[in-house]
Parts: structure tokens; sequence; C-alpha cells
């Protein structure tokens, strides 16, 4: 009852964070160097996008055990993580001090993942349980 594509995804969204977080971290220092970036909102952003990713490190384990051990408990608890995550990365999105047009494009695809990573996951926890 596993399911390959949701698996895959998650592979998939494991090597996209990583991209993601260094090119986040990437802009956050380049922004902080070129633009007057405010001192009191540098530190807060640079502690959502370390939160971010300890989110998403707990959230594709949960889902990959989950998914391949049928248990709909760790899957349903990835899925919660991944509110969290969607709302950090709307953050990085929309809010954080200075958004440049590669936030927002790397930010859409993170999105997008997720989406498609939550609807493989609500599909995934209705066969296991039934």
């Amino acid at each position: 009852l596993s399911s390959v594509p949701l698996q895959i995804l998650f592979y998939v969204n494991g090597i996209y964070y990583i991209f993601y977080f260094l090119a986040t971290l990437a802009m956050i220092v380049y922004k902080s160097q070129v633009f007057s970036y405010p001192d009191d909102f540098l530190a807060p952003d640079l502690a959502l996008l370390f939160i971010m990713a300890i989110l998403e490190v707990l959230q594709l384990y949960l889902g990959s055990k989950g998914n391949l051990t049928e248990e709909e408990a760790p899957l349903g608890l990835s899925l919660v993580i991944t509110v969290g995550s969607v709302i950090l990365s709307v953050y990085f999105l929309v809010w954080q001090t200075y958004v440049l047009k590669a936030d927002v494009i790397i930010n859409a695809v993170l999105l997008f993942t997720y989406g498609l990573e939550s609807v493989l996951k609500v599909i995934a926890i209705a066969a296991f349980v039934s």
C-alpha cells in the first residue's frame, strides 16, 4: 500500500529543499550587504529559515517513515508539520523584509511541491486506513 509517487516526491523535495535553503540563505546575506537591511529583521529572518529547515527534516523523515511502514500516524503528523512549513514559505514569499524575484520563484516551486505532497499524503492515509 505504500505510495511510490509519494516516496519519490519525498526524495525530490529533500534535494530541492537543500537548494532552497542554500539559495535563501545566500539571498539573505546578499540583501543584508546590498540593501539597507534593518538589523532588527536580519536575525528573525535567519532564525525562521533554520526553524523551517528543522521542520522540513522532521516532515520528510516522518512522511517517509509513515509511507514505508504503512502507518497513518507518522504520515498524519508529517501532514500537520507541512502546514507549518507552508506558513513559513509564505512568510519568505510575502512578508520578509525584501522579496526578490528569485524568492518568488523558489517559494512558488516549494509551495507547489508541498501541495502535491499533501494531496498524495491524504491519498496514502486513506489507503492505509481502509
